[in-house]
């Protein structure tokens, strides 16, 4: 079998190198909060309040953090409104929005398969708790 070379000296990324920035990349994308905040972005600017209502579940500390992260890693443009009290939005920029048709695929095939996983993880469960068979 033949080795794959690291690419990195090619000027490209390989995340199976332990390394690779790409993997910082990848550990942020994994969240789940992420990935929801992307995808309830994708049909345009929300507010705060709006966000919160549409990501059930999640807490004003965690969206205010996925907000950050978002925003840091150049997914989300927050704009601040000079009113009283402020009005701030979020949107989605080019980036996230390039980002948003891989989260969205991966929600819509979660939801597809949701009943798939559940049978294969009822039927790993029943295994598991077998006492093991002699080979």
């Amino acid at each position: 079998m033949e080795t794959i070379p690291d690419l990195r000296s090619y000027g490209g990324a390989d995340a199976y190198l332990r390394n690779c920035a790409s993997r910082e990349v990848l550990d942020f994308l994994s969240s789940k909060w992420v990935c929801l905040t992307i995808g309830a972005l994708r049909p345009g600017t929300m507010r705060f309040s709006e966000l919160r209502r549409r990501l059930d579940g999640i807490t004003q500390k965690m969206l205010t953090q996925s907000l950050r992260d978002c925003e840091r890693n150049g997914l989300v443009l927050r704009t601040v409104y000079p009113t009283v009290p402020p009005r701030v939005e979020y949107r989605l920029t080019d980036l996230g929005q390039s980002l948003a048709g891989l989260t969205d695929a991966i929600r819509i095939w979660s939801e597809s398969h949701m009943s798939d996983i559940q049978v294969a993880q009822g039927e790993y469960d029943e295994r598991a708790a077998r006492a093991p068979e002699p080979v």
